[in-house]
């Protein structure tokens, strides 16, 4: 669980030092910057598993033909960075396993990951490209727990997450930013694994296994669970091969094969099994939350082609499977599958869920996001999975509707470079909510930014004469939360 994230440097992300619950909501303007907090959190991701260069060229780029690295830096006219750094501050699993199967267990389970990375030039001698500057990994003190958790209100849910203790560290950088230290989980004198960081062509967390440092493993299995959801229509509408991975992919591929898996799906006969029936009615009942008219959902297997398709059965016992499904509909069907299999686990990052949901059906897409996310007024168990999500959205109905606590809001923010005047993206909450007691330096949303999604309807252009919008209609004025303050002028019949 990604608890608080520092970035400076990266995209238009100058300085930004964010404190996360297990449900975020982060609202905006179009092109302010959202989308690049999700892109920073992809990028130490994909930093776990690739090499540096392939890490940057595999974000969204302004040139994605060229794929061009420096992408990722700060960019002011003629003017590019030289570093980004990350603060990465998690929750990780107790246990776990490296790519051999070895079994791993963490010393401590809630540490920090620092990360700077340098641009190198054209002449230098190994040509252009990203170097390490510094790389770390630390334990947060045990005592030191409640006060980086400030959303966390029961002490239980705390002692179920944070262990352990440790005074040194788990990767180290000295000798001027010239030397990374990989040391042993044990505690003992032994001498670390010391690796010469501007030759590193990847981070030195993604080559850690169970034997040498299970801790820092751990640490990369959490990274590697932050995952960007972009649910594609056409990867929801298709059937499964009996044998398709059974993990639902990031474009919405094998809600089938992951559907029998909850089933515990291996011939026909074990659709009616009483375990296949209550999965199928849980998840049915979150999809008559969007669409009333649904009454069951079950698992279409084709024995002759090998294939496993999902059919939902409306009111008048009228079979649809989910080729015909609105895109909406497939997308609420995914997500209602995420909530239910409890190997899903990590932090969960969605752009406007909003997208393909009628706006009366909001409230269940966001009851529904939120039950996907870790409760902390229980322990983490089986059943209540340490889950995380992570939503940007434009939504009037999903900014009045979330939890104030939830709530943060983008808003440009300018900066002043030694040559040109650029704007960066600023966080902004509320006050009186967790972050305020957390960090009550911090900016709080302005009235006006909150009212534009509050009292949407404030638009005051003229259309022309003769001419009436659907909100002005005096038949419908009454009846709207927040009535149009246009004048209304009743014809004259001249």
């Amino acid at each position: 669980m990604l608890t608080r994230l520092k970035i400076k440097g990266f995209k238009n992300l100058v300085d930004v030092d964010l404190r996360f619950g297990p449900f975020t909501c982060i609202a905006g303007a179009n092109g302010v910057g959202k989308s690049n907090l999700f892109d920073a959190i992809n990028f130490l991701a994909a930093l776990t598993d690739k090499p540096l260069l392939d890490a940057a060229q595999s974000l969204r780029a302004s040139d994605v033909r060229q794929g061009d690295f420096r992408n990722i830096f700060r960019h002011v006219g003629d003017a590019l960075g030289r570093t980004i750094s990350f603060e990465a501050e998690m929750l990780i699993p107790e246990e776990g396993r490296d790519d051999l199967g070895q079994t791993a267990k963490a010393r401590t389970t809630f540490l920090r990951y620092e990360l700077v990375l340098r641009r190198r030039d054209d002449e230098e001698d190994l040509g252009p490209g990203l170097t390490i500057q510094k790389e770390a990994l630390v334990s947060i003190k045990r005592s030191d727990t409640p006060a980086h958790l400030p959303f966390v209100k029961n002490r239980r849910w705390i002692e179920s997450v944070a262990h352990g203790r440790r005074a040194g560290p788990y990767i180290s950088t000295g000798n001027n930013n010239q030397i990374i230290k990989l040391h042993g989980d044990g505690g003992r004198t032994g001498r670390a694994r010391e690796l010469v960081a501007p030759q590193l062509v990847r981070t030195v967390l993604s080559s850690v296994n169970a034997a040498e440092s299970p801790t820092a493993l751990l640490a990369r299995r959490e990274m590697q669970s932050w995952q960007m959801l972009q649910l594609e229509p056409t990867a929801l509408r298709s059937p499964d091969d009996y044998a398709a991975s059974s993990r639902l992919a990031l474009n919405g591929a094998h809600a089938p094969a992951t559907l029998a898996r909850l089933a515990r799906f291996k011939r026909p006969s074990d659709l009616n099994s009483e375990r296949a029936q209550r999965v199928f009615a849980q998840i049915a009942n979150r999809l008559s939350e969007l669409v009333p008219g649904i009454r069951s959902l079950d698992l279409d297997p084709d024995e002759r082609r090998q294939l496993l398709s999902i059919v939902v059965t409306d009111a008048s016992s009228t079979r649809h499977p989910a080729r015909v499904l609105s895109d909406g509909t497939l997308r609420f069907l995914a997500l209602a599958i995420l909530e239910q299999d409890p190997e899903f686990q990590g932090l969960l990052c969605l752009e406007e869920p909003e997208n393909g949901i009628h706006p009366a059906r909001i409230e269940p897409m966001l009851r529904l996001l939120k039950s996907i996310a870790v409760s902390t007024d229980d322990s983490v168990d089986d059943e209540n999975p340490m889950r995380q999500v992570i939503i940007n959205t434009h939504s009037p109905s999903i900014v009045a509707l979330v939890d104030q606590d939830d709530l943060l809001y983008a808003s440009p923010s300018p900066v002043l470079n030694e040559q040109s005047q650029g704007e960066s993206v600023g966080f902004e909450y509320l006050a009186d909510t967790w972050r305020s007691v957390a960090d009550p330096r911090a900016r709080v949303i302005s009235r006006a930014n909150l009212l534009a999604y509050l009292n949407p309807l404030v638009g005051r252009e003229d259309l022309p004469p003769g001419r009436t919008r659907v909100r002005d209609r005096m038949d419908l004025q009454l009846f709207l939360p927040h009535p149009s303050f246009a004048v209304h002028e009743r014809p004259t019949g001249r």
